[in-house]
C-alpha cells in the first residue's frame, strides 16, 4: 500500500467512454495471454538453465524483457532511453512512480527487483516479480540479517538488483528523500571496493490532453482502479528512462552520503526534464 500523499488534487476523475471500455476488454486478455505464455516459456528455459548457471538468468532474462516490452506496447506506452546500463557489478536505484515501473525497468535491462513482500500477492504484477527472481523484503527484524546476507550474495554473483530508496511511489513530479537502509549492505568490506551503483530516473508523460501524472500511482489510489484506468487509456503516453553514469561505492563515506548523492542526481534530472 502506498503512503505518500500531498495536498494537490489527484488527476481526474476520468469518465470511461464506450471506446475506453472497449480498450479494457481488448487489452486485458492480450496482456494476460502475454504474461502467462511468457511464464510458460520462461519456466521451460529455467529448467534447463538453472542446473548450469543457478539464479543468473542469462537466457530467460530476455523472455522477461520481451514480455514487458510487449505489455507496454499493448498499453500504448512508449519507452525512450537515454544512457546505457553499466558494465560493472552493482545495483540500480530509481525513483518510484507506479506499478508500471516494473514493466518499464524490466524492458530496459535484466534486473532483479528488491520489493516489499506484499508485491508477491498483487495480481499479474506479483507473478511477473516472482518470475524475474525478485528479492522480497519482509519487515520483521528477525528476517533482516538473512535478507541483507542474500542481498550481498546476489550482488557478488553479478545480479543487477534494483530498489526504490524512496520506500513508496509518488506523483512522478518529485523525488522523496532516499532512505539509506539498503545502502548499508553496499559498505560491506568485501563489496564497497568491488561494486558500483547506477541511478536511473523515470519520467512519465500521460497521453495527450491528459494530466502528466496520469500513470503515477500514489496515496490512497487502489491498485485495481488505477490498473483498469491505465488499460482504458488511449495511446500516446510515454516514459523517459534516463540511465546516469555509475558511481563507485568506495567514493562515498557511508550509506547516508551515497543515498543523498543518488537522490540529488535523480532529483535534478527530473527537474531539468
Amino acid at each position: 500500500m502506498n503512503t505518500w500523499d500531498n495536498l494537490e488534487p489527484k488527476p481526474g476523475p476520468y469518465k470511461l467512454s464506450v471506446i475506453s471500455i472497449f480498450r479494457i476488454f481488448i487489452r486485458l486478455p492480450i496482456i494476460i495471454l502475454i504474461i502467462c505464455s511468457g511464464s510458460i516459456v520462461f519456466s521451460g528455459i529455467r529448467i534447463l538453465e538453472f542446473p548450469l548457471i543457478g539464479q543468473n538468468r542469462v537466457i530467460s532474462g530476455h523472455v522477461t524483457r520481451i514480455v514487458c516490452s510487449l505489455c507496454l506496447k499493448i498499453l500504448g506506452i512508449r519507452v525512450e532511453i537515454k544512457g546505457a546500463p553499466m558494465a560493472h557489478k552493482g545495483p540500480i536505484v530509481s525513483n518510484h512512480v507506479s506499478w508500471l515501473d516494473i514493466f518499464v525497468l524490466n524492458s530496459v535491462e535484466k534486473v532483479y527487483f528488491v520489493a516489499k513482500s506484499e508485491v508477491a500477492r498483487w495480481p499479474l504484477i506479483g507473478l511477473l516479480a516472482k518470475m524475474t527472481g525478485a528479492l522480497f523484503i519482509r519487515r520483521k527484524k528477525l528476517d533482516s540479517l538473512n535478507q541483507i546476507k542474500e542481498f550481498e550474495e546476489r550482488l557478488i554473483k553479478g545480479q543487477r538488483l534494483l530498489f526504490f530508496p524512496e520506500g513508496t511511489s509518488t506523483d512522478g513530479l518529485q523525488v522523496l528523500p532516499f532512505k539509506p537502509t539498503l545502502f548499508e549492505a553496499l559498505f560491506n568490506q568485501t563489496l564497497k571496493n568491488l561494486l558500483w551503483i547506477q541511478p536511473v530516473t523515470l519520467n512519465y508523460l500521460g497521453p495527450s490532453n491528459l494530466d502528466r501524472r496520469f500513470y503515477a500511482w500514489w496515496g490512497d489510489m487502489t491498485f485495481t482502479t488505477h490498473f483498469f484506468l491505465v488499460l482504458s487509456a488511449k495511446k500516446g503516453g510515454k516514459v523517459k528512462v534516463i540511465i546516469h553514469d555509475p558511481i563507485k561505492i568506495s567514493w562515498h563515506n557511508g550509506r547516508k552520503e551515497l543515498a543523498h548523492a543518488c537522490y540529488e542526481i535523480i532529483d535534478l534530472s527530473l527537474k531539468v526534464e
